[in-house]
Formats: C-alpha cells, structure tokens, sequence
C-alpha cells in the first residue's frame, strides 16, 4: 500500500508539472496570434475587442515564460547532477543543434512573408548574430543550453547566492540598464526562475500538492492587484518589480496547475501537450507567419460584422489550429528535426553462438 501511495503522488506531481507546461505552452502560442497576427489586422468595426485582447496578453507575462523556465528546472534537476560528458551532449549539444537547425528553417520560411512582423535574418551578417549572441523568436532554445551550462558550474555554490545574483541580472535587465538588443533580454531575465525550479523542487511540489481554491484566491488576490498596480504606474522598469511578479505568478501558476490535474478530462489533454511542447514551439511561428499572409488582406477587405465576430474568437481558433497542426505534423516529421541525431552502434556477432554452430556442424 505503501509503494502504491508513493508512486501515485509521484505521478499526479508530474501531472502538474506538465499541465503547466500544457498551459504555458497554450499562451506562448496565442502571444504571438496576438501581437504579430491579430493586432496587425486593420480593425474598423471590432470597438475596443482587438484592445481588450492585446491587453489580457500582456498580463501573462510575467506567467507565461517564467512559469515554462521554472518547471524546465524542475525537471532539470538530476541532468544536472549527471557526468559533465552527459550534460553536455544531452542537455547542451541538443538545446544548440535544435535551435541552429530551427533558425535555419525559421529563416528559409520567414523570407517568403516579408511582412509578418517578428524578429528575422535578412543576411549573413544577421544570421551569425542570432545564431551565437541575440537570439531569434527560438531564444528559449538557446537560452536553456545556456542555463544548463551555468547551472553545472555553480552546482557546488550556495543556492542562495546564485539566486540572489540571477535575481539582481533579472531586475537590472527588467529595468532597461543593460542594452539587451532583441531577444538578449528575456535570456538574461528568465535564468532565475530555471534556477528557481532547479533549486525550488521540494517548495514546488509541496504547492502543487497542497492546492486549493482558497489558497489560489489567496495568491491570485494580490497578484492580480500587483498587475493593475504595475499597469496603472508604469511600473514594469522599478528595480526588481518585474521579477518579483514573476516569482508570485510563478506560485499562482503552479498551485493552479495542482488544482486542474483534479480534473481527468484537463489532466489528460494538458498533460499531452505537456509533454509534447517541443514541435509546437518550434514549429508554431512559420506556420503563423504563412497564415497570416493569407489571412491579413481577407480579413482587412471584410465588411463590419464579419470583422466583429472574427475580432471575438480569432486568437482561440487559430491557437488552437496552429497547436493541432503542429502536433499532426509531428506524427509524420523525421525524428532529428525534434533531437539531437544519435550515431548508431554496431552490434558485434554473438561469438558463442557462431562457435557452437562450428562444432555442431549447423
């Protein structure tokens, strides 16, 4: 009985974790319908629809990233504590290659639709700066390579004192003192809540376990006053608010996720996107770009109701499409387009057998 209650809560706890992941997942992808497809719509008859959603998207983000960052630490932690050799190949080379690999077909597709609106190469000189120092829209890629690299170093330092400095990089760069070109910035403030996860593993648990609606409400009451407090001031660049809000989403996030993995129907459909975040993040955004080129002309030439009811439920449908579509092409695409290609090893004969075969005469 014992073993069983064991192994029961040890799965529910990754449940959660990719529940969350699920979710993230779900709001990484409608982000981007939202900011480089929908609100470049020219909206004429849609009031203050279009506004409404850009708005509610905007207060993710102190959820989206560093909640996904936090529960990739979570599971991060025993590859950290593996061979160097180990980590190196399977955590490092493998976040690198994909995202190398990736950043070449972003671009090869990205240069048939000029007009979508999202970080691009548009030369050599491009390519080589987002491939090594400002990564592309893929910079979550490149970034947990990063993050796996400097958590194997300070393994051996006190966790408080690595926190307390990615803390300090994370506010510093939330405020606008360090110029962080494109995607730099989101690199240098997430590697906190990855350390956070790597090092927070117990505390996560014992949220996601303990959840309850009233301890959401108790969380999710002064977080969401924290928002409107950040949105009424201004206040994203006041030194360490950024990450600070970050951190109690995080909390929110995770005691959320414990309640819905209460639900089997969410569990089940949460949990198989959890786990399968990879296609969807890397495929998403050139199939996005090749709607929006088809879509952007059409739905700026509609008349006014038409525009109405597609400025309601567009970012839900095409989120969900976008997520359909990519998990379906997945079941088809070659295995090295989503990991790090293996060399194969030769199987030497079974030299017993071939000496009893010898003396059997067989």
């Amino acid at each position: 009985m014992g073993a069983t209650t064991t192994a029961t809560t040890a799965q529910s706890r990754v449940a959660w974790a990719d529940v969350a992941k699920g979710v993230c997942i779900l709001l990484v992808v409608l982000w981007h319908v939202i900011m480089k497809h929908y609100l470049q719509i020219d909206w004429r008859s849609a009031g203050p629809i279009p506004a409404a959603w850009g708005s509610f998207s905007e207060q993710l983000l102190p959820l989206r990233m560093p909640l996904f960052f936090a529960i990739s630490g979570f599971f991060a932690v025993n590859a950290v504590q593996r061979p160097w050799r180990v980590v190196a190949r399977a955590r490092v080379a493998k976040f690198f290659y994909l995202y190398a690999l990736w950043l070449c077909i972003h671009t090869a597709v990205l240069a048939f639709v000029p007009d979508f609106h999202t970080e691009r190469a548009t030369g050599p000189r491009d390519f080589l700066a987002q491939l090594t120092i400002t990564p592309s829209n893929l910079w979550y890629l490149s970034a947990l390579a990063l993050y796996f690299v400097f958590a194997k170093l300070v393994r051996r330092a006190p966790a408080a004192l690595v926190l307390m400095a990615a803390f300090a990089l994370s506010a510093v760069t939330a405020s606008g003192f360090l110029d962080v070109p494109g995607n730099r910035g989101p690199v240098y403030q997430n590697l906190v809540f990855f350390l956070a996860g790597l090092y927070g593993k117990p505390l996560m648990e014992l949220l996601a376990d303990r959840a309850s609606w009233p301890r959401l409400a108790m969380i999710g009451g002064p977080y969401a006053v924290l928002l409107v407090l950040i949105e009424a001031f201004d206040a994203k660049t006041w030194l360490g608010l950024w990450p600070l809000a970050s951190g109690i989403a995080i909390v929110f996030g995770v005691t959320a996720a414990g309640l819905l993995t209460r639900s089997r129907t969410l569990t089940q459909g949460l949990t198989h996107l959890g786990s399968r975040t990879l296609p969807i993040y890397v495929m998403h955004m050139p199939l996005l770009a090749l709607l929006h080129a088809a879509l952007i002309d059409p739905l700026n030439a509609a008349d006014t109701h038409i525009q109405f009811l597609v400025a309601v439920g567009e970012p839900l449908v095409l989120t969900a499409l976008l997520v359909a579509v990519c998990l379906v092409l997945r079941r088809f695409l070659p295995g090295p387009l989503f990991d790090l290609p293996t060399r194969a090893v030769p199987v030497p004969a079974p030299r017993h057998r071939a000496h009893v075969s010898a003396r059997t005469g067989r």
